[in-house]
């Protein structure tokens, strides 16, 4: 038996070895054909040059980077700026990792491919912003369903927008201004009533002449309307009973072919669901601790307007959450499941174990509700939100003083760390990110989404997931997972250190706003700082000067040592909680007892990261 599981340990090894040196060949021959295929007047890809020796030479191209900028598949192609010219470039299927593709300010013609979500599904960025390209946007580009940021301003684009495209959940950022549309702006990008994302502003779609509707001023008269699919304006009399009728068959046809858009958008409407459900008030949520009154699934609907869209506070791979407000002026968390594999016994006692885990730094999971293939769970709201949308999105409203970022650094640690050392099965989230830990009524962090991995499709475990902004954000993954495939807690600890450093910088992982040249992600950024010597440029500079500097340096060395690219040289968690503690010994954010158990001997250091650090 031992034999076999030895072989069966082998010939996995093998497989991924071959994956990954498919992948490198793959993303080799996309970026040749991609160069192949386009102008290069002032030289900027001569570097895209074909090579056997080793493929891995690709993550030192111009323009192009790797996850870790150490080994493929290549995630972002950015070639802002380089005076390329030509059709659209092509290519692109064989880099079937990409998430970010920069075309911006060159010279490129259209018409934009109507199959590049097909050929890029893990797509996020999308910036084709002033360039020459023609023709109109495709319906399809509603396909890639993990899409952010769609750029397409200052082009030469003509016809409606797409409203299939505006169904997409995630979308934060859309820009078709200063172009040749025309027609209604579909209502899907101005009434947007999920993710807590509000309608695209007039910005948005500014300097086209011939387009027309909210939130623009000027309305859409006549064939304007029609264009758009706004539905037919009749005005006038009737003339015949025939006009009547094909002006009856007109709506119809409208009202049928608007309602199949509607069914295959990637965002379909999640209050629908609900209302397939029979008899909500004979199905009892079980609750942990148990209420004086039993709590039913009618409660739950009623509490959240029945799952309405308006009451969604956080969506992704996981499930959907929505806010419950109950008539005791309490507020819940209702997160709807999706992916779960397990069946009711299993999904009963997978609820059970989490429902013992007790920390004050995890969101309490209060209880559950299974009905039909339906899993619901029941958490305590959270009411300052992510950590993510306080440092990123509300940060100028009420932007987080350093002693506010210590104690949220601190306690998160103090909760994974908890995680890993104190749980029996040891717990790795797998899904850390400044998004998973969420801020109660004192600022305090919970993480969330603890332990629901082992909960999930394990088709989701694949690298797609984590490519997408799911299971591990783009920015946060550890190098050598896209090798194996493996989530381990020294992976865990990598994520946590991008935290760190998202902490003290208050830059975004991938998205860093420093220097128009730059091209890599916060771990090159400030990896490239420390091989200068000049680590200490990275601190947050509306913090800076404030009697707290060396802290905050002191914080950035050790989310750097979480990031080191070896996994075995990183500290265990229990050691970076170690370390944040001692930061913060001045504001007692420091435990009055020691929660974790006695470790092996092998995971201390014998005070060297400590040494390192200070």
């Amino acid at each position: 038996m031992a034999a076999f599981l030895m072989h069966l340990a082998c010939l996995g090894l093998i497989l991924l070895l071959l994956q990954a040196a498919s992948a490198q060949r793959d993303d080799l021959s996309c970026l040749l054909k991609f160069k192949a295929s386009i102008g290069d007047p002032e030289g900027h890809l001569m570097s895209w040059t074909n090579t056997t020796a080793n493929a891995r030479s690709i993550c030192t191209w111009y323009g192009v980077t790797c996850y870790g900028n150490m080994a493929p598949p290549v995630y972002f192609i950015k070639l802002s700026g380089s005076r390329l010219n030509g059709s659209f470039p092509q290519g692109l299927k064989g880099c079937n990792a990409l998430t970010r593709l920069d075309l911006s300010d060159n010279s490129f013609t259209g018409p934009i491919p109507t199959k590049l979500c097909s050929d890029l599904p893990n797509l996020v960025d999308l910036d084709l912003s002033r360039n020459k390209i023609q023709g109109s946007i495709p319906p399809n580009l509603a396909e890639c369903k993990f899409m952010n940021d769609i750029l397409l301003n200052n082009n030469e684009l003509s016809g409606p927008i797409p409203e299939q495209i505006g169904y997409l959940n995630r979308l934060q950022r859309f820009d078709v201004s200063s172009n040749r549309l025309e027609g209604l702006i579909p209502s899907t990008f101005v009434d947007r009533q999920f993710e807590n994302r509000s309608g695209f502003d007039a910005s948005s779609f500014l300097n086209n002449t011939s387009l027309c509707g909210r939130p623009l001023r000027n309305k859409c008269k006549g064939a304007a309307a029609k264009g758009a699919g706004a539905g037919v304006i009749v005005g006038g009399a009737v003339g015949s009973a025939v006009a009547v009728l094909v002006i009856g068959a007109i709506i119809f046809c409208y009202v049928v072919r608007r309602s199949n858009k509607k069914t295959t958008t990637v965002m379909r409407d999640e209050s629908k669901w609900a209302a397939r459900i029979k008899v909500p008030k004979t199905v009892i949520v079980s609750m942990f601790e148990k209420p004086l009154v039993k709590i039913r699934l009618s409660d739950l609907m009623d509490a959240t307007n029945g799952f309405s869209k308006d009451n969604i506070v956080a969506s992704g791979r996981s499930g959907v959450v929505y806010r419950g407000d109950f008539p005791d002026g309490s507020v819940m968390a209702i997160k709807r499941l999706q992916g779960s594999v397990h069946n009711d016994r299993q999904f009963k006692a997978e609820m059970d174990t989490l429902g013992e885990l007790h920390h004050r730094n995890l969101v309490p999971l209060l209880g559950y509700c299974m009905v039909g293939q339906e899993r619901l769970l029941v958490y305590k709201h959270m009411p300052n939100g992510s950590l993510r949308y306080r440092l990123h999105d509300a940060f100028e409203k009420e932007p987080l003083d350093w002693k506010t970022r210590l104690k949220i650094a601190i306690g998160s640690s103090r909760g994974f760390a908890w995680l890993h050392h104190s749980c029996n099965p040891r717990i790795i989230h797998r899904n850390i990110s400044s998004n998973c830990i969420l801020l109660d009524e004192e600022l305090e962090p919970r993480i969330t989404d603890f332990g629901l991995a082992r909960l999930m499709n394990p088709v989701d475990t694949h690298i797609s997931t984590f490519v997408n902004g799911d299971f591990g954000d783009v920015g946060y993954v550890a190098p050598e997972y896209v090798r194996t495939l493996v989530a381990t807690m020294r992976g865990d600890v990598y994520s946590f250190g991008v935290v760190l450093l998202e902490l003290v910088t208050t830059q975004k992982p991938v998205d860093v706003l420093v220097d128009r040249d730059f091209k890599g992600s916060l771990v090159d950024w400030v990896g490239m700082l420390s091989s200068s010597g000049a680590m200490a440029d990275a601190l947050d500079s509306t913090l800076r000067g404030k009697g707290a500097d060396e802290e905050m340096l002191q914080v950035l060395k050790i989310g750097w040592s979480c990031v080191n690219a070896t996994a075995r040289e990183r500290p265990s968690m229990y050691e970076v909680s170690g370390l944040l503690r001692a930061v913060g010994q001045r504001y007692s954010f420091s435990d009055e007892y020691d929660e974790f158990p006695e470790l092996l001997e092998s995971e201390r250091r014998d005070n060297k990261l400590i040494v390192s650090v200070a």
